[in-house]
């Protein structure tokens, strides 16, 4: 019996003809829009994905690094429920649906997702896509307005991704509080910029005013003490360039780093969190520097010395975004 194949390689599969016939022009003047509303400050109440030509130059643009975000932030969540699987979800302004690939990378197995958004073409090609996965056959792809008119019917997991900077701030709110209506569990992923951030903060504040428990990234529930405008939280994942990647973003890198902050709650209580290292690990000269949040609801830096050993060894090999110390040298 042949090994499944990994989702990122059966979406990368998918993705591989989907500019065939589109020119070239048309889909570099499609990326450059796309890259200039989504790093504008002004939401929209129209969607930004228009037609087919966007949907696919955003599908080949943007899903791989989306999915990447995604994947790592339901890694760090899924470590922290140990033993709890979502039975369902539902994505909110899915799109082409990165996030539904990613929760099939995170936990194995059928069950039963809704992608809602507001752009139809997008919606069609996520459902294109997503053909390519016997473990999304059945997703449901819904045409829905994101918004304060948002209803999202009770499920175990709901997905929020690179949704919330398209809305006014009233949009947000409704969106993060019908999710806290309705599911067991919210992650909430925007980009890792200082806006990006606070956003973030502001929806972790209304789910954790809503009863939710954090579970990640923060080892604690408590008030972020990052303080916006003076820092923000956020974490990097590394994101393989296809060649079709390289041609739209016009890059030469075979790789590129996606940067990202986000917000995973429960309402039930999570495993008790070590600390989280929250900034890339500086490696000296016989000594690691760990800056960490803790469980005292605080910022520290922790120095790692060889003297420590095989938790030395383990510094070295911690990664941004990664519990400390490692469960291995967990007391």
């Amino acid at each position: 019996m042949n090994a499944p194949v990994p989702p990122a390689d059966l979406l990368r599969s998918a993705l591989a003809g989907l500019l065939d016939g589109l020119p070239p022009k048309t889909a570099a003047q499609a990326v450059e829009r796309l890259i200039a509303n989504y790093r504008g400050a002004t939401p929209t109440h129209a969607p930004i994905l228009r037609d087919r030509s966007d949907v696919a130059a955003y599908a080949a643009y943007r899903m791989p690094a989306t999915f990447e975000a995604v994947c790592a932030a339901l890694e760090a969540f899924a470590d922290a429920v140990p033993g709890w699987v979502p039975g369902s979800h539902v994505d909110v302004g899915g799109g082409t649906g990165a996030a539904t690939w990613a929760v099939n990378a995170t936990w194995a197995g059928v069950r039963p997702v809704t992608v809602l958004d507001w752009a139809e073409p997008a919606l069609a090609l996520g459902r294109e896509i997503a053909a390519a996965s016997p473990e999304l056959e059945g997703a449901v792809w819904q045409r829905s307005r994101i918004g304060a008119a948002l209803t999202i019917e009770s499920t175990d997991l709901v997905t929020v991704s690179y949704v919330l900077g398209e809305l006014t701030e009233d949009d947000r709110a409704s969106v993060v509080d019908a999710a806290a209506g309705a599911a067991q569990a919210v992650v909430i992923i925007e980009p890792g910029t200082p806006d990006g951030y606070a956003r973030v903060l502001a929806a972790r504040e209304r789910l954790t005013g809503a009863g939710f428990h954090v579970a990640a990234p923060c080892p604690h529930s408590a008030a972020c003490p990052i303080v916006p405008g003076q820092d923000w939280c956020h974490f990097s994942a590394r994101v393989a360039r296809s060649s079709l990647h390289r041609q739209v973003k016009g890059g030469s890198l075979a790789y590129e780093d996606e940067k990202f902050s986000y917000v995973a709650a429960t309402r039930f209580p999570p495993e008790p969190a070590p600390s989280r290292v929250v900034r890339k690990p500086q490696i000296r000269k016989g000594q690691v520097l760990l800056d960490l949040c803790g469980r005292d609801e605080a910022l520290r830096r922790e120095t790692v010395t060889k003297r420590h050993g095989p938790l030395y060894k383990a510094a070295r090999d911690a990664e941004w975004g990664d519990a400390w110390p490692p469960p291995e040298d967990t007391p």
